[in-house]
């Protein structure tokens, strides 16, 4: 079934999520994205997403304190979930499987 899938922008924000922790919300996803895939990206896409993952239980959010610089609004926290690791573990498990099927000779001799 489609809705059980992780599609791959979703693990993308999925692992952005656990890579920012305590610190994970909407722009600071959308700023550690863009630096390491080295595009931008829409704040929308990613917070449309991050709702997506919270609606699958993929994730969990929380609101933070708020603070005078963000003009007393608080910043949604998410952090990812047991079965939002669980998720992430078979994508890793399935991708190093078909990597470690890859014959050498497939890229002409050498694998990295």
């Amino acid at each position: 079934m489609k809705g059980d899938q992780l599609g791959e922008f979703e693990e993308l924000v999925l692992l952005t999520i656990a890579f920012l922790y305590d610190d994970a919300y909407s722009v600071a996803v959308v700023e550690a994205l863009s630096q390491r895939l080295e595009r931008p990206m829409s704040l929308g896409a990613v917070h449309r997403t991050m709702q997506r993952l919270e609606e699958k239980g993929l994730v969990c959010s929380r609101f933070g304190e708020s603070t005078a610089e963000r003009g007393g609004r608080r910043k949604r926290l998410f952090t990812v979930s047991v079965a939002g690791e669980q998720a992430l573990q078979e994508v890793r498990r399935i991708r190093n499987a078909l990597w470690d099927g890859i014959p050498i000779t497939a890229f002409g001799g050498s694998r990295s």
